[in-house]
C-alpha cells in the first residue's frame, strides 16, 4: 500500500488523510515523521504510522492498522457513548489521530480548535459545537492533556464563565498524556467537569484503559512488574524495525500478542494502577529510587501540581534526582526544603531531591508530554553551575 506524508500540523489534512485511509481505500499517511525517513509503501492494512513524541530522544515509527483504530474508536464509544468530538490536541500524535477517527465511525464531522490552545479558543469551539439531533441534544466529548486542562481551570479560578460552561458542557474528557495530578483531578471535579484518565500509547491505537479498567477486548497483565497490553487495538510494530518490534511485541504459549508497556503497575480489584515507569529509577547512596514515585508525591505539595522530577548525577551519592518546577511556589527561599521533608516523609531519605529548580514554564512537546531531552538539559546548567546539595 502507498503511503502519504501529510502535514502533521494541519488537523483539516490529516482529517482528509484519515478519510481515505479507514473509511476508503487509502493511501495510508504518515505523520510526524521527516520528510524522507519512511519508505513509499506499507504493508497492505496498514493505514497510519505514527512517529512518537520521542520525549526522551528516540522517536519510533508506529504502524497502525485501520482494524485497529476502528477498535479503538468503537470500544471508546462502548464506554463513554456516542457524540461529537472537539480535537483540541495536535492532529498528528496518536491522542489526535484517535479523535479524528471516532468522529469519522460515528459518521460526524469533528469541531477542530484551531490556532494556539487558550482557554478562550477552548471556549468558543466548544460553544459552537452545541447541536441537537431529533430535538434531542448531541453529547460532547474531547481529549486534553494535563497542561491544557491546568490552562483551563486556571482561567476559571479566575472568573472565565465561559470556560466554565465549556468544561461542565462536556459527556466526558479524555485526559491522557502523562499522570493527572490529584489536585488537578480535584479541581476539574470541583468545577464540574466529568474527566476520564486514559492509559495508552501510540502502540495501543491510543488510551485503551479508562480510569483503570480495560476497554472491550482490551487484556492486561502484569508480568515481573510490568504492565503489558493485549487486544485488537496494538499496532502491528514499529515500521522497518523487526528487532524492536521483537522485542516490543511479545506472544504468550496460547499465541496470544502482548506488547510490552516498559511501565511498572499492578492491579486492585480488576483497576490498572501504574506505579512507574521501569527505567526511570536511579540509585541513590545504593538505594533504588523512583522517580515517578518522588514525582507523585511532589505534585501534591501545593503550588507544585506541574512540577517534573529530573535524575542528575552526584559526586557523594552516585545519582540525585532534582524539581523542575514552574510558579512562585519554586522560587519561595524554602521551596527546596519543603519539598525534600515531604518527599522523606513519603518515601524515606534516600528519596528526597537534591533542589528545587525555578522555571517560567516545563518544556513540553507538541503532544503536551514534558520535553525530557529539554528537562535533561536543565538539570545538566544545574550541575554545571555548581549548586550544592541540601542536607
Amino acid at each position: 500500500m502507498r503511503l502519504e506524508r501529510v502535514d502533521a500540523t494541519d488537523a483539516r489534512a490529516v482529517l482528509r488523510g484519515l478519510r481515505g485511509a479507514v473509511l476508503g481505500a487509502g493511501p495510508a499517511i504518515a505523520c510526524g515523521a521527516p520528510a524522507g525517513t519512511l519508505p513509499d509503501e506499507v504493508p497492505a492494512g496498514t493505514a497510519v504510522v505514527v512517529t512518537t513524541s520521542g520525549s526522551t530522544g528516540y522517536p519510533k515509527s508506529v504502524a497502525l492498522s485501520r482494524s485497529a483504530l476502528t477498535a479503538s474508536a468503537l470500544a471508546t464509544a462502548d464506554r463513554i457513548g456516542d457524540g461529537a468530538w472537539l480535537l483540541a490536541l495536535p492532529a498528528g500524535y496518536i491522542a489526535g489521530v484517535q479523535v479524528l477517527v471516532r468522529s469519522l465511525v460515528a459518521g460526524r464531522e469533528p469541531a477542530i480548535l484551531a490556532g494556539s490552545f487558550s482557554a478562550h479558543a477552548f471556549a468558543a469551539a466548544a460553544a459552537a459545537m452545541a447541536s441537537s439531533d431529533g430535538g434531542v441534544r448531541v453529547p460532547t466529548y474531547t481529549s486534553l492533556v494535563p497542561a491544557q486542562l491546568q490552562t483551563v481551570l486556571d482561567a476559571v479560578d479566575g472568573g472565565d464563565t465561559a470556560a466554565a460552561r465549556a468544561l461542565a458542557g462536556f459527556e466526558a474528557i479524555l485526559v491522557g498524556g502523562q499522570a493527572l495530578a490529584p489536585a488537578l483531578a480535584a479541581r476539574a471535579a470541583a468545577a464540574g467537569a466529568r474527566i476520564v484518565r486514559t492509559y495508552g500509547s501510540s502502540e495501543t491505537a491510543g488510551g485503551c484503559v479508562y480510569d483503570g479498567v480495560p476497554l472491550v477486548g482490551v487484556g492486561v497483565r502484569i508480568q515481573n512488574g510490568e504492565v503489558q497490553l493485549s487486544g485488537p487495538t496494538l499496532a502491528d510494530g514499529y515500521l522497518g524495525d523487526p528487532e524492536r518490534t521483537a522485542a516490543a511485541f511479545v506472544r504468550d504459549d496460547a499465541g496470544t500478542r502482548w506488547y510490552r508497556t516498559g511501565d511498572l503497575g499492578e492491579t486492585d480489584g480488576g483497576r490498572l494502577r501504574v506505579t512507574g515507569r521501569a527505567d526511570n529509577v536511579i540509585v541513590s547512596g545504593g538505594v533504588n529510587v523512583s522517580l515517578d514515585r518522588v514525582e507523585r508525591v511532589v505534585r501534591q505539595i501545593p503550588g507544585f501540581a506541574g512540577a517534573v522530577v529530573v535524575a542528575v548525577p552526584d559526586e557523594r551519592w552516585g545519582e540525585a534526582s532534582v524539581v523542575i518546577a514552574p510558579g512562585d511556589a519554586s522560587r519561595h527561599a524554602d521551596a527546596t526544603e519543603r519539598v525534600r521533608a515531604a518527599v522523606e516523609a513519603a518515601l524515606g531519605k534516600a528519596s528526597r531531591p537534591r533542589a528545587v529548580i525555578a522555571v517560567d514554564a516545563v518544556p513540553m512537546l507538541r503532544s503536551g508530554k514534558p520535553d525530557r531531552v529539554a528537562l535533561a538539559g536543565l538539570s545538566r546548567a544545574f550541575r554545571d553551575g555548581g549548586a550544592a546539595r541540601a542536607e
